[in-house]
């Protein structure tokens, strides 16, 4: 499946083109604003290297040992979570400057000029590998509708995990996120569909109660069905970012203003280079260009789902869909957010938006995906309704590389 490798690519090198365009403008709004010193081609130049970077992870998810995932997937789990616990107590308790706060939610290790870390991703990551290797045990031992064996332990790793990155973090776009990897994964599993919707029950349950805890998560959902009725040119009111991105995704028309001619970028709207991307790419681009990026984005969750529903071992099918559900749930809340679909999160548009660490962890998955398309057979496997691994069935086509390692 080289077109994962193709659509990744084209993408990358996008957020690139359209970062070396909005560089010039960010620095002097943010020298301007802040009195810093930034160079013209400062955030192309991290942009770069953050490219760089995530081409070498792909590659190295790309060529290492299945194997080696399947016996290091705790550690990987439990590193990230011992990190992000960890970042939380030395900004909050140590006030160390390595892990500062910004309005309360401690989010990243700043590591001067390396740039920064965010640990949530490699937990993500771990919830991917270890989930999938739990999940397919459960599934050929046929106890993947077991409330003791299966969805007790499924829901103690979730617990864990929402309660350092929501309520410890105040991350609830993460949050969301390893949701979308865990659900994508017990769907997959053949879990049956009546404990899907009582476990989904449970999420949004859980969900409001996590944004009624929040005062600043209850101002972005009122502020989200007041809708239009609300008029506001605070930069300090929650309905400013919205707006601002609406009137770049609307002045950009129907081909948009060009590369480099944002005006939007300029100061206006929060966030241009980071989570506002796609709002600044529908002024640029117009709204052919933005059919144009989401078609890339459908195409490539479009190769990981071929992917997921040709392998015959259940521990890859899971992984892929795991890796479909977490690039699937950034493209979703990011897009959601700018068009005003959504209520506003704080939520990356994967492999464009400025930043190294989520960049990274997503090329990381995607090279995962990428290594196990080389097992799949040649015709769609299909489910049974027991959902057990169907590997075993002769009249599926062998896989690529049938003797190879495995997760």
């Amino acid at each position: 499946m080289y077109q994962i490798a193709l659509y990744m690519g084209l993408l990358l090198m996008l957020g690139l083109v359209v970062m070396y365009a909005l560089g010039p403008q960010r620095a002097n709004v943010l020298n301007y604003a802040y009195g810093t010193h930034y160079d013209s081609n400062f955030f192309f130049n991290k942009q770069l290297a953050s490219v760089i970077i995530a081409i070498a992870a792909f590659a190295i998810c790309a060529l290492l040992p299945l194997k080696w995932f399947n016996k290091y997937a705790k550690q990987i789990f439990l590193t990230g979570l011992v990190l992000c616990v960890l970042l939380v107590i030395m900004g909050a308790i140590l006030h160390l400057p390595i892990a500062k706060g910004t309005n309360g939610a401690y989010r990243w290790f700043y590591l001067g000029q390396l740039g920064s870390l965010q640990p949530s991703e490699l937990l993500k990551y771990g919830v991917l590998v270890f989930l999938a290797g739990f999940l397919s045990k459960r599934v050929k031992q046929e106890k993947i509708n077991d409330i003791q064996e299966t969805l007790v332990p499924v829901a103690v790793l979730a617990g864990i995990s929402l309660i350092v990155v929501v309520f410890l973090q105040k991350d609830l776009g993460t949050g969301m996120s390893l949701v979308a990897i865990i659900m994508a994964m017990l769907v997959v599993s053949g879990m049956d569909g009546k404990i899907i919707a009582k476990v989904l029950g449970a999420v949004l349950i859980l969900g409001v109660l996590m944004i009624a805890m929040s005062p600043h998560r209850i101002e972005r959902v009122v502020t989200f069905l007041q809708g239009d009725s609300r008029r506001s040119a605070s930069q300090d009111d929650g309905d400013y970012h919205i707006q601002q991105a609406r009137i770049a995704i609307g002045s950009g028309g129907l081909l948009g203003l060009g590369i480099g001619k944002s005006v939007q970028a300029t100061g206006y709207l929060p966030e241009a280079i980071n989570d506002s991307i796609f709002a600044v790419m529908g002024e640029t681009f117009g709204f052919l260009g933005l059919m144009a990026i989401l078609a890339l984005f459908t195409a490539l969750l479009l190769s990981i789902l071929r992917v997921s529903a040709r392998l015959p071992d259940m521990r890859l099918r899971l992984a892929a869909a795991g890796v479909f559900g977490w690039v699937a749930s950034h493209v979703i809340m990011n897009i959601a957010a700018m068009t005003g679909v959504a209520p506003l999160t704080g939520i990356p548009l994967p492999l464009l938006s400025y930043g190294g660490t989520s960049m990274m962890f997503i090329a990381a998955a995607l090279g995962l995906v990428f290594q196990i398309s080389r097992y799949t057979s040649h015709k769609p496997l299909e489910e049974g309704s027991d959902g057990k691994n169907l590997s075993g069935r002769r009249r599926f086509g062998r896989t690529r590389y049938a003797s190879g390692s495995r997760i």
